[in-house]
């Protein structure tokens, strides 16, 4: 864990990965600080690259993109900057892992039909073999880390 960080503003990091739009009273209120107190310490955990950024959460379905799937590929290693370069023109790309495995890239993906999702992996094969997971039921998605409040935790994760 990050020892520049103390048990205030891991407690700011689990309030604002619940509720980004939170205000900075509410949480000044739940950290017992002034507002300008929390201000400094948010300013601080961004400059610092705790904080990457806010985000909206979409829901796929209702904007019409509700086929996800994860893609495996056995990326062929000279094919790697054509690669890099043919993914950043597809914007229904939520991720792109380089994993351990046979397969080496893992691109977590939504589309609005089986058939551009078909396209896609049809595409991707001029990079390598792929493996394609459809997702039928999502139980559990977008989870919260929740980090220690205690200074040097040594319970499990």
């Amino acid at each position: 864990m990050a020892k520049d960080l103390d048990k205030i503003d891991w407690k700011i990091l689990n309030i604002l990965q619940t509720n980004a739009r939170i205000p900075v009273k509410d949480i000044a209120e739940q950290v017992y600080l002034s507002s300008p107190a929390v201000t400094t310490r948010i300013q601080h955990l961004e400059k610092n690259g705790y904080i990457e950024g806010y985000h909206a959460q979409i829901n796929m379905e209702r904007v019409g993109m509700g086929i996800k799937a994860f893609i495996k590929l056995a990326l062929n290693r000279k094919k790697r900057p054509q690669f890099l370069e043919c993914i950043e023109e597809y914007h229904n790309i939520l991720a792109c892992y380089t994993i351990t495995g046979n397969y080496t890239i893992l691109l977590e993906t939504v589309f609005e039909s089986t058939q551009k999702l078909d396209s896609f992996i049809q595409r991707l094969q001029e990079f390598g073999d792929t493996q394609t997971d459809i997702v039928f039921l999502t139980s559990s998605e977008h989870r919260q880390v929740l980090f220690p409040l205690e200074e040097n935790n040594d319970e499990k994760s």
